[in-house]
């Protein structure tokens, strides 16, 4: 999950030398006593125990929430706009690196050319959807958007075959949808009123800076909400969506005319440029595209238009003029998260960047940021939390030996990836150039739809890297059984490869632990070895499993993050797992690290202390209520706070380290 968090004195400092190298980076340690409350019992809150002097400090208005990863992001952002600046001034030659980089930012940062272009880069397309005159032009015309990365009707994309990992599938997919999760639509409540209510303004304001009239432009914002409200009616569940053998429905493609009857699938592959040699395809939501086809007979082809207008505005209006920026910032960035600054441009142009080019920027990037030396010492601490894995398996009395071999095959087979690709990947074919913004977005999105297209027929490059080096953030994939640790991420104070072991393993290591924990909780578990959704588990073990999964689901649903708004637990059961394993893995694993190694204290703590005291301040962040909301509704992941909370708690050597009472209730452990 993104880690994603006032800057201290040392932050301050680490910014203004933010274009240094990777040999001069700033001084900041995992383990802070200024961020720490010691009024408050370890035992009775260990997260404000940790962090309850930084919660006084306000939260930036740009920011919805911000602690330690936004520290973590500003300075990995202040290497990167020194390095876009300076391609942006350098005329370099068409088709390298630099040019691509240079002309991409300086396209976006050009504001005022930005804005006197207005809507103008943008009408071809939209007159291209008021001219649909049927359903067949229709599906052909969400081909064409959705081939431009836009969110309409549903989702295409090319995956890995779950249940063959050696080969590429094109999957159809649940979507559609502009508010952030199905439930927003139905979910009781005034908060939840409030915010449909204040969605569907927001639609309307939008369309009269296309040039409607206010009256219809309320028409059509009522009338986009009431469609959605039937695409959200048809979509599964962020908890239903967590079985992935329920999304797991190969099918001929023919059968999708009678699956999902009245769709001209053959125009619509024709205009993706689908190769005729794909005959099968995965159908995630088989019921989502049966509710489609009576859609697409039964709504209005006027309805159908002003929906794709909606979404073409709404998801390119940060590449737009000022008003257009404004006004989605004053509803997906004011009303959903709290923040009550737009972020500075070149920020909002950085990430963009990030997403259109980003392996470009990656190689500028870890020049400056990511040394030979952390690379291995990153890659040790890998190695060892792997060996701690094996013994977490190796002591689940409640697993038989038939499946810890399995499990053991796993581990092995697991690759991990650090700091940046090995290959990096070709731009060549992509035209950037000094031009309206948006056109350069949207051509990026082109160039990202044919790339993937055209893995379907060969094998999986397993080389691939699905995060950019630059970003502060980690994945493990269960279909590639692989974990990655991007340079972003490999930056104090979660890691420093001059840092102590307490301080790297209770920080980085827990996020390490807790991405490898994936490849063994209750979505991960069902993939082998070779990355396979296939069983290996016996029926006893996979019952014994499903008892402790769900004595984490009571423990979280217990949690009331804000006056009557509880976690669901079954929602964020996988990424509880993980941070509690993740945890409890990077605890062994540090133990195994230094069993040879003189155990002292540092600065008052003795090393389990610090370790302890590292993984909380790890997630040292201030968010809003509105945030926090967000959070509940539309994330698969805890609130920050109760990641540090549910994570020790029941946690043996955590409450020896603090010596805490036993607490009156405990619970088997699953890793």
């Amino acid at each position: 999950m993104p880690r994603h968090f006032l800057l201290g004195t040392a932050a301050l400092v680490a910014l203004l030398i933010g274009t240094a190298d990777a040999q001069t980076k700033p001084n900041i340690s995992g383990v802070d006593r200024s961020y720490m409350n010691p009024s408050v019992s370890p035992c009775k809150d260990f997260y404000s125990y940790a962090n309850g002097a930084f919660d006084k400090v306000p939260i930036p208005g740009e920011y919805a929430a911000y602690g330690v990863n936004q520290e973590i992001d500003e300075r990995n952002f202040a290497i990167l706009k020194d390095i876009l600046e300076n391609a942006a001034k350098a005329v370099s030659p068409t088709g390298t690196v630099l040019q691509r980089v240079g002309d991409f930012y300086a396209s976006g940062m050009d504001e005022a050319n930005v804005d006197r272009q207005g809507l103008k880069p943008l009408t071809p397309w939209l007159n291209h959807i008021r001219a649909i005159a049927s359903p067949e032009e229709l599906v052909a015309v969400i081909a064409q958007l959705q081939s431009l990365g836009f969110n309409v009707g549903f989702q295409f994309g090319v995956d890995v075959d779950d249940k063959n990992s050696t080969a590429t599938i094109a999957s159809l997919c649940q979507g559609g949808l502009g508010l952030p999760e199905r439930d927003y639509y139905f979910r009781k409540g005034k908060d939840a009123e409030e915010t449909r209510a204040a969605y569907v303004a927001h639609i309307a304001r939008m369309f009269e800076l296309a040039g409607e009239k206010p009256g219809s432009a309320k028409k059509i914002a009522d009338s986009v909400m009431a469609f959605e409200m039937k695409l959200a009616k048809a979509s599964r569940t962020l908890v239903e969506l967590r079985d992935p053998e329920k999304n797991y429905n190969k099918v001929p493609r023919a059968s999708l005319k009678r699956s999902a009857p009245g769709v001209d699938w053959n125009r619509y592959f024709a205009t993706l440029a689908f190769p005729d040699s794909e005959s099968k395809l995965l159908v995630r939501q088989p019921e989502f595209f049966a509710a489609f086809a009576k859609l697409l007979a039964a709504e209005p082809i006027s309805v159908w238009r002003d929906y794709l207008r909606w979404h073409v505005l709404s998801e390119t209006a940060s590449y737009l003029s000022k008003p257009f920026v404004d006004e989605r910032f004053s509803f997906y960035g004011k009303k959903l998260t709290g923040a009550t600054v737009l972020r500075p441009r070149w920020k909002r142009v950085l990430a963009a960047e990030d997403v259109a080019i980003g392996e470009d920027l990656g190689q500028l990037f870890v020049q400056k940021a990511f040394s030979p030396a952390a690379k291995a010492r990153a890659q040790e601490m890998v190695d060892f939390i792997k060996l701690a894995m094996r013994e977490r398996v190796r002591a689940a009395t409640w697993m038989s030996e038939t499946t810890k071999i399995e499990a053991y095959k796993k581990l092995d087979a697991m690759r991990s990836k650090v700091g940046y690709p090995d290959k990096w990947r070709d731009y060549s074919k992509l035209d950037i150039a000094r031009r309206p913004y948006v056109l350069n977005v949207l051509a990026a999105a082109a160039f990202e739809s044919q790339r993937q297209m055209a893995k379907l027929g060969k094998p999986v490059d397993r080389s691939e890297w699905h995060m950019t080096p630059q970003t502060n953030n980690a994945y493990y994939e269960p279909t590639l059984n692989e974990m990655c640790f991007p340079a972003g991420i490999l930056q104090p104070p979660f890691f420093d490869e001059k840092a102590d072991d307490a301080t790297n393993y209770g920080a980085i290591g827990a996020t390490i632990g807790h991405e490898l924990t994936h490849g063994f909780d209750d979505q991960g578990r069902q993939y082998d070895a070779a990355g396979n959704l296939k069983s290996w588990w016996t029926s006893q073990d996979a019952k014994n499993f499903q008892s402790r999964a769900e004595r984490i689901v009571e423990q979280y649903n217990a949690y009331e993050v804000l006056p009557g708004l509880h976690i669901n637990g079954h929602q964020t059961l996988g990424e509880n797992i993980a941070d509690i394993g993740g945890l409890r893995v990077a605890y062994l694993a540090f133990k195994l690290a230094t069993k040879d190694k003189p155990a002292a204290s540092r600065d008052g703590f003795t090393p389990d202390q610090r370790f302890f005291v590292a993984f909380a301040q790890s997630w040292r962040t201030n968010e809003r209520p509105e945030a926090v909301r967000l959070h509940v509704g539309s994330d698969v992941h805890s609130p920050i706070r109760w990641r540090v909370l549910g994570s020790v708690a029941n946690f043996p050597e955590f409450l020896e380290a603090f010596d805490c009472p036993k607490p009156a209730k405990a619970w088997p452990a699953i890793w």
